[in-house]
């Protein structure tokens, strides 16, 4: 009979282990126990250890390592918070072991990175410290075995093949660059293999199972070029007898979502790029061997035997999960729809996948699930705030696989209430379309790649830039499906406007007119302005026939008194004495041409100017010049001020008090040179 697969789960308030295909059901007399005999939920140990918060067991199972928070004794040192136990019952060696001997207490303050790294065939097991990765024989790891010194050593990994080796990273310190380096245990004077290289903050070193050739996935924090908001990645290969290493070339910019080896050691999957990403198998000497059709795609698994791989989008993509069989060129089987799926696995037997959506990710709708390779959904099951949730790990020799994968086997009855409640939709639902461009082609700028659209190109900046894929400010506003118009010289389209007339409502036109006229004004004014020399520009001080002198004397000297302001309006008649006396002066020069908003025409550049004393408060001269005008003002106020009150007008203690400081204001006239 062959061995059933099983997977266990952790929630809030439970803890269990269910049979898979073709029973589903949980494991009978399994309760909150530490270690367990999963094929019969047979209570094989209990661990004296508490608030444990990681565990982990050793590859062929005879040693549990669990780590507890960080913690201090009575004497304030630290406690020794990582702890390895031997699964099997044995003697005591000392007054502080119990019956289940603890073979070695570290102390491990950082989380990551927690849990030692043993060999394959649990002779030795690794652990990183400053500068060094020790090496400890597992049956005694009271004593460090060897070390491999090495400065700023950050990282490290143990191969999980027969050959005993480790590699380490040493990231870019003091402008040399980063390195990988690959030793044999225990020859740790030379590397057997080595890379270096820039951008390389942290890495992921990923073996193959044969523990023959390394993956390096660099990583740099921060993106320099500006494509990135997450930093630039890079791809290494390494061989651990030497004879090969190199960058792997990737052909679509963007970055790395995922690489994985392939159990059979000889090809490995990756999935890069801007979305929608590429996936491409390269083989042992980074060679592409089969790219895999464009989708928004992040992850890659491949099945226990290698026959099957799943290249799915989670995280922030749908979730949806596209089947290919190796075997059969690359033929896609099926596609599965996993949407907020957070964690998924293939069973050992490689006919079956798990996925769940899990805590604290998501809160709501927490669940796993169990899916056929061939599509077809075989297990569901509910539950509150799911914590994680993995297959019971079986070599893949125990599960042989078949030839063919039909017929499906029947679903649990969970899976099909599940389908029975799972509505429908009555039409594909797509992207919000505006009323004015459905039932049109959409534009290649509002498609992906896999799509037939543009693909993604980045200008090297992470604000928005001009052109890029179709996006960014400034660009010319295209009604979708609309017939390109030719484009005048200012870059809008001649003729109609781009935003089509015919489509906007009656205020929405109403604007548009005030804005083209606005503009045009402007344009004018600009036009006209340009044909003046800066020191012949003369404003108008023609007064508004729309208002009486009084009003307008009476706003003008209100807006007068802010800071800074540029008085253009009518002045009183002590003003308008004052402007006549100048033209009178200046009696030999012909008048000047009649104003034009303000501004005396063009024709009047090529005359002479006119020997004027510019008398504007915002123009230029000597600070005399500025002070005799400000006083000048001054009297017409005041000129204002008694043509107010002689109207019957009551005025206020302030403006009393300005008027009686007309005969200091003349005097400091008199005292400047100014005589009326």
């Amino acid at each position: 009979m062959a061995v059933p697969t099983q997977f266990a789960f952790r929630t809030s308030k439970d803890v269990g282990i269910v049979d898979a295909a073709p029973v589903y059901q949980p494991l009978p007399g399994f309760e909150r126990v530490t270690v367990v005999d999963a094929s019969v939920g047979h209570v094989v140990t209990a661990l004296s250890a508490q608030n444990v918060f990681e565990l982990g067991f050793s590859p062929l199972g005879s040693f549990i390592i669990t780590w507890q928070r960080p913690s201090k004794d009575e004497n304030g040192d630290a406690v020794k918070n990582l702890k390895v136990w031997r699964v099997l019952e044995g003697r005591a060696t000392g007054p502080e072991e119990d019956e289940h001997n603890v073979v070695g207490r570290f102390v491990q303050k950082s989380q990551t990175g927690w849990n030692l790294q043993y060999t394959y065939d649990e002779r030795y097991c690794a652990r990183v410290v400053t500068n060094e990765v020790q090496l400890y024989e597992s049956r005694d790891l009271g004593n460090v075995w060897n070390k491999l010194r090495v400065e700023g050593v950050a990282d490290f990994a143990v191969s999980p093949g027969k050959n005993h080796s480790i590699a380490i990273f040493v990231p870019e310190r003091k402008g040399q660059p980063a390195a990988v380096k690959v030793y044999n245990v225990p020859e740790f004077t030379t590397p057997v293999s080595q890379k270096n290289f820039f951008k390389g903050d942290k890495v992921q070193l990923k073996w193959n199972k044969e523990g023959t050739e390394l993956i390096v996935l660099a990583q740099t924090e921060v993106d320099k070029s500006g494509k990135s908001y997450y930093g630039e990645t890079t791809l290494y290969l390494l061989s651990v007898n030497g004879g090969f290493e190199s960058r792997i070339h990737l052909d679509k910019d963007g970055p790395i979502h995922d690489v994985t080896w392939s159990p059979n050691s000889k090809e490995f999957g990756v999935v890069y790029g801007y979305m929608p990403a590429k996936t491409t198998l390269f083989d042992v000497r980074a060679r592409a061997t089969h790219d895999f059709a464009l989708a928004p795609r992040n992850t890659i698994i491949f099945s226990p035997h290698g026959r099957f791989v799943l290249v799915a989008g989670f995280g922030n993509l749908a979730g949806q999960m596209d089947i290919y069989d190796l075997e059969k060129n690359y033929l896609r089987i099926c596609t599965i729809e996993a949407s907020n799926a957070s964690v998924c696995e293939w069973s050992p037997d490689g006919k079956y996948i798990l996925t769940a959506t899990t805590s604290p990710r998501l809160r709501v709708d927490n669940g796993v699930r169990v899916w056929y390779v061939g599509g077809g959904l075989m297990y569901n099951e509910d539950l509150q705030e799911l914590y994680h949730v993995t297959w019971r790990p079986q070599s893949p020799t125990t599960h042989p696989i078949g030839n063919s994968i039909h017929p499906a086997p029947t679903p649990h009855t969970s899976a099909l209430t599940y389908l029975g409640t799972v509505k429908t939709p009555s039409k594909p639902t797509g992207a919000y379309r505006p009323p004015g461009a459905r039932g049109q082609v959409t534009p290649l700028a509002f498609k992906r790649e896999d799509e037939g659209g543009a693909a993604y190109v980045s200008n090297g900046s992470l604000s928005l830039g001009i052109g890029v894929n179709g996006f960014g400010k400034p660009r010319k506003r295209d009604v979708p499906g609309a017939e390109l118009a030719p484009e005048d010289s200012n870059g809008t389209a001649a003729g109609n406007p781009v935003e089509g007339d015919d489509q906007l409502s009656k205020a929405a036109m109403k604007n548009k007119k005030k804005r083209e006229a606005k503009k045009a004004k402007d344009a004018a004014e600009k036009a006209a302005g340009s044909n003046l020399h800066p020191d012949n520009v003369i404003l108008a001080t023609t007064p508004s026939p729309s208002r009486s002198p009084e009003r307008r004397d009476r706003k003008g000297h209100e807006r007068n008194r802010s800071r800074g302001s540029v008085d253009t309006r009518p002045h009183s008649k002590q003003g308008q004495r004052d402007q006549r006396r100048s033209r009178e002066q200046q009696s030999n020069k012909p008048p000047p041409a009649p104003k034009t908003n303000g501004i005396l025409p063009a024709q009047a550049v090529n005359e002479p100017p006119p020997d004027l004393t510019v008398t504007s408060p915002g123009g230029a001269g000597m600070p005399q010049d500025k002070k005799v005008r400000a006083l000048l003002k001054k009297l017409r106020a005041i000129d204002d001020l008694k043509m107010r009150r002689a109207g019957g007008e009551k005025l206020e203690g302030t403006q009393i008090k300005k008027m009686d400081t007309e005969d200091d204001v003349r005097k400091e006239l008199e005292s400047l040179g100014w005589h009326d």
